[in-house]
Order: C-alpha cells, then sequence, then structure tokens
C-alpha cells in the first residue's frame, strides 16, 4: 500500500530523508497545533525504520494537539530518534511568559520507538531531560527512552507548572521525573528510577517500581503483576515494505514491556485485511466493509456519524491513527460493538453531539448478554486509547459516555470528558450546566470488566456507575463537575451531590487500586457532596489507596460511605489530599 492511501494527513517519513526537511515539516505541524485544543485538524506522523537526527543535527520533536508521533518498526528498536520527542507547557498570561501549566495539554500520542536523547542546542534547563508536559488522553507506548531523564513536568517555565496526567505503558526509561504531575499511571514497564509524586502515582508489572510502604507520605500504590493486560495495536513495515498490523494478545499477571528480547505476543494482520476509511466515508460504506470481514482503519480526521458504526464480527479490529474522531449526529450512538469475544477498539475518540445521545460507545447490547458463551476470558474485548468528549469544540449531549454490557472487557486507558471549559460560546457555567448534558461517564453492567487507567470528569451525576460483579479498577482518575448551580441539582433521594465512583448495593466483588475523586465547584462553592466513592458493604468490595481533595472551592464531606475527613477550601487544606489507606480498614 503505498503511504498516500493512508490519507493527506499522514506523513510517513524516510530514514534517507535530511533531518533538516523532517524538522520544518513537524516544526511546521506543531506551529499549526501548539494552541488548537479544540480544532479539526488531525496529524500522524509516521517513521520507517531506520535512523532519524545526528549526534551533530538531533531531529527535536514537539507535539502539539492531535499530533501522533509512532514508528513503523516491529520493535521500538527498530527506529531510533536521535533528539528528543518533546511536550512544553502552555504560557497562558502576559503575552506567554507566565501562567506557564499543562493542564489543558491533551490529546496526543507517541509511540513505538528508541529516543536517544540528545539536547543538542538547547539551553541548560532544557538540555537537563526530554519533557512530556501533558495531562488527560496522551499515551506513551513502547517506548524505549536512552540516554537522558525523562521528565513529566516543564520545569523550564515561569509556574504554576502544574500538569495533569497521564499514562506510560510497555515502554523503558532510566530516571523518571514526575514532578508536577497530579496522577499517573504506569503499567509494564521498566524504570530506573521514579522521583517524587503529588496525589496518585500507580505502578502496575513495572520492573524498578517504588515501593508503596510508605502511603501516603509517598502517594505510590504498586501491584507487582498487572491482573489483565494486552497492549495496544500497531502499525508496522514487514521486511518486504508492506504494511502490517501486529495485535498483541491478551495476558494475565504480566511484568514488564512485552517487547523486551522478543515479538510482543499476538498476531499480524495485513492492512490489505483493513478497510482504510477517510472522513468522506459513509457509515454505510464503513458498515458494509465490516460485514465483509473486514477489519477498519480510521485515518486521521473527523467523521460525522449519523448512524451507528456497527462491529458484529468476533475479533474485529478498528484502529484509529492520528486521533481519528467520530462526532454523533442525530443524537446517534457513534460506535456500537456486539456481545462477541475479542473485539479492539484503539486510538479512537468519540464526541457527543448537539443532539442528545443515548450512549456514545456501547459495547453489547443492555440486557443482552446471554451469559459467558458470547465472551471468552482469553481474548477479552479491548479499549485502548479511547477517549470521549461532552462539549469542547461544540455543544455536546450524552446520556451516557461508555456502556459495557459485555462481559470480559478490558479498557486499557480511557479519558471520558464532559467539558470544564471550551469554545461553545456559553455566558458562564449555569449555561453550560443546563446546555452540556452528561448524565453518566462511564456505566459498566458486564461481569469480569477489568480498567487499567480511567479517567472519568465532570458528569452531571455518578460519574462511574459499576453493576458487574469481580470489577477491578487500577488507577482512577475522577474531578467532580465545577459547574453546579445550586446543592438542589446537585444531589439525589436526601443525598448530598453524587459519588465520583458508584459500585452498586448488590456487587459482592469488586477491587479498586489507587482512586482520587476532586472537587472544584467553582460555580457555587458552597455545594457540598457527601462521598467521593460509594460501595456495598461486603466481604469481596475492597479498596486500596483512596483519597479525595479540594482544588479550592466546594466541599467533600467524606473518601468513601461516610469515611475519612472532609476535604474543603479552608486555609490550609486546599490541594491537600485526604487518604484511606484501605476500605474496609483491615
Amino acid at each position: 500500500m503505498d503511504s498516500r492511501d493512508l490519507g493527506p494527513h499522514v506523513t510517513v517519513f524516510d530514514p534517507g530523508m535530511p533531518v533538516s526537511q523532517i524538522q520544518a515539516v513537524l516544526d511546521a505541524t506543531h506551529a499549526r497545533q501548539v494552541n488548537n485544543e479544540m480544532g479539526t485538524e488531525r496529524y500522524a506522523y509516521l517513521f520507517k525504520p531506520g535512523v532519524y537526527g545526528t549526534d551533530t543535527q538531533p531531529l527535536q520533536i514537539k507535539a502539539g494537539y492531535y499530533t501522533e508521533i509512532a514508528g513503523l518498526g516491529a520493535s521500538p528498536d527498530d527506529v531510533v530518534i536521535n533528539g528528543k520527542v518533546e511536550v512544553y507547557n502552555r504560557c497562558l498570561g502576559d503575552g506567554g511568559t507566565s501562567n506557564c501549566l499543562a493542564l489543558v495539554n491533551f490529546w496526543r500520542t507517541l509511540s513505538n520507538l528508541t529516543i536517544n536523547v540528545n539536547a543538542k542546542g538547547q539551553d541548560g534547563c532544557r538540555a537537563s531531560a526530554n519533557f512530556w508536559a501533558v495531562s488527560q488522553a496522551v499515551s506513551v507506548r513502547r517506548v524505549d527512552i536512552r540516554g537522558g531523564n525523562l521528565s513529566l513536568m516543564d520545569y523550564c517555565t515561569a509556574g504554576p507548572q502544574y500538569a495533569s496526567g497521564g499514562f506510560l505503558a510497555d515502554s523503558r526509561a532510566q530516571t523518571i521525573i514526575n514532578g508536577s504531575q497530579q496522577q499517573w499511571l504506569t503499567r509494564n514497564s521498566s524504570i530506573g528510577t521514579w522521583t517524587n509524586g503529588v496525589w496518585n502515582q500507580v505502578f502496575a508489572g513495572v520492573i524498578g517500581a517504588p515501593s508503596e510502604a510508605e502511603f501516603p507520605t509517598k502517594p505510590y500504590t504498586t501491584l507487582d503483576t498487572t491482573p489483565v493486560s494486552r497492549e495496544k495495536p500497531y502499525l508496522f513495515l514487514d521486511a518486504q515494505d508492506q504494511y502490517q498490523v501486529r495485535v498483541p494478545s491478551a495476558q494475565t499477571s504480566t511484568r514488564g514491556a512485552s517487547w523486551e528480547n522478543v515479538l510482543t505476543p499476538g498476531r499480524t494482520i495485513p492492512l490489505s485485511e483493513f478497510f482504510v476509511a477517510r472522513p468522506s466515508d459513509s457509515v454505510q460504506t464503513i458498515n458494509t466493509q465490516l460485514a465483509r470481514g473486514r477489519h477498519l482503519l480510521l485515518t486521521p480526521g473527523v467523521y460525522d456519524v449519523a448512524q451507528s458504526i456497527s462491529v458484529k464480527r468476533a475479533r474485529t479490529v478498528v484502529l484509529g491513527i492520528g486521533h481519528a474522531t467520530l462526532t454523533a449526529v442525530g443524537g446517534s450512538t457513534p460506535l456500537q460493538v456486539a456481545d462477541v469475544p475479542g473485539v479492539i477498539i484503539a486510538g479512537v475518540t468519540i464526541d457527543a453531539g448537539t443532539q442528545l445521545s443515548p450512549v456514545l460507545l456501547q459495547v453489547g447490547k443492555k440486557n443482552g448478554n446471554n451469559g459467558a458463551g458470547n465472551t471468552d476470558p482469553s481474548d477479552p474485548t479491548t479499549l485502548s486509547d479511547v477517549y470521549f468528549r461532552v462539549g469542547g469544540p461544540h455543544i455536546g449531549k450524552a446520556d451516557i459516555s461508555l456502556e459495557v454490557n459485555s462481559d470480559h472487557v478490558l479498557i486499557d486507558h480511557t479519558w471520558v470528558w464532559r467539558a470544564d471549559h471550551g469554545i461553545e460560546g456559553f455566558s458562564g457555567d449555569t449555561e453550560r450546566w443546563n446546555t452540556n448534558i452528561g448524565r453518566n461517564g462511564v456505566v459498566i453492567n458486564g461481569n469480569n470488566v477489568t480498567a487499567t487507567g480511567l479517567f472519568v470528569e465532570h458528569f452531571q451525576e455518578y460519574n462511574t456507575i459499576w453493576n458487574g460483579e469481580n470489577g477491578v479498577t487500577v488507577l482512577y482518575q475522577n474531578e467532580l463537575p465545577y459547574d453546579p448551580p445550586t446543592q438542589a441539582e446537585w444531589g439525589h433521594d436526601g443525598v448530598l451531590g453524587w459519588a465520583g465512583y458508584k459500585v452498586a448495593d448488590h456487587v459482592q466483588n469488586h477491587r479498586l487500586y489507587g482512586g482520587g475523586v476532586y472537587v472544584f465547584n467553582q460555580n457555587n462553592p458552597s455545594i457540598r457532596t457527601e462521598n467521593g466513592f460509594e460501595v456495598p458493604v461486603a466481604p469481596g468490595v475492597r479498596l486500596h489507596h483512596i483519597m479525595t481533595v479540594n482544588l479550592s472551592a466546594g466541599t467533600i464531606n467524606h473518601v468513601v460511605n461516610g469515611l475519612g475527613d472532609a476535604a474543603t477550601s479552608e486555609p490550609g487544606h486546599i490541594g491537600v489530599p485526604v487518604y484511606l489507606r484501605e476500605y474496609p480498614a483491615r
């Protein structure tokens, strides 16, 4: 397949191209995208196997919004960047010289390559690390970082330098500087040293992870292995220069990167077995191709979806590149997955439209799962880097963003976001509350569902509801909505507010490792929420390392089920987390 068939916003680099030419292309895109938070442009930059940049002329890449940087090797070692791949703070005050932070550095991807850190030409501070100052909806996968530090904050600008990420998986690094990152999940990787932590730092299956013995003084949650994992599919070129998609297999109780000394376990599918879609393709065309047994590659762009893209065949792969985005039209459900095993949805963003959708992504029919025969524990349907938005670039309305009805589903990194800011033109938070409608972010009805990296924010009732048995969450991050106008509009059945994480009363078995619920009721600071977490009292329901924190307005009375001190905005309490090591206490 010719690289041009991947769409006009995909650029494939060859190691024979001059470094200056590659640098100029990437610099031009960064200049367009560095502040283009709510724009429609989408880009993927893919590197054929080889070496890019030299000791004297390094390739120093900066990634802006909706930009994917990825290698096309079978292994991360097949593509080597002598230089850097970076994200810096955005400085939003005084003409770009103050109020520097990474709190809205969303929607970008780095994967499947090696970075030999080379800072030649940069000043002393910039030369001290490869900076990756990001927040939600940003993934780093299959990356080997050598010869320098990886900093998850940008400490080279004026303050406050805050960051609110993030996700690193299937990677290898030496010293990682957490810095100001409020929460972070590192999964199935190898690291040398991890420095500091803010509120909620979770490690699962990480060689070299810090101990959690000093929690909460050091806010680390460490699982020796990851209960269920599957690495994200990736595009690569084989020895005949033909495009293939490697689809990693699901694993249990794993530790370390999947590619160290071996080929990542899984299957390889020729790209010729995919329908390579562009935003101009109709849903009818896409569904016809899926029905014929083809997989689906979504090239960069925004797809208007007025009827559901329907994935009915077991083990179908839907892979988006360059932050391909599906936008609901006319109240549609943009993506529906049948009760079948092994479907993979990866690298896709789903936006609510201006008319109310019942759900944005539905996995299995509600009340339609007839039992374990429809699913396979060894081959779970998997969502990797699947992101949701209700509002932001335009008015959005969706009753539920993600609904999982099937059993044996793996959610590996998602950000489910009802927008707290955007370009919709609202006069204030009250208009946002009454217009951008999002009742629940995530509703889990299936059994044996695992989530590794579950980020859910700002929904108008329970942000997450877990109705299924034997659920497992490894890192949960939630901000309650900023915009409730009154206490009467933020509560139910005599209860103040809605918990950020709700496990249904009937559930007998559930595990959560490393969870945080944050409050910032900027529209009405007098508003209270009774509990950050609500769970049933049952021997099989256990929460390990949970916390609440106040970001400057409103109050959460308790961490969980009436236990734990209040997270308040009183002097000395803002930004100070309230921790519980275990619930129930042992």
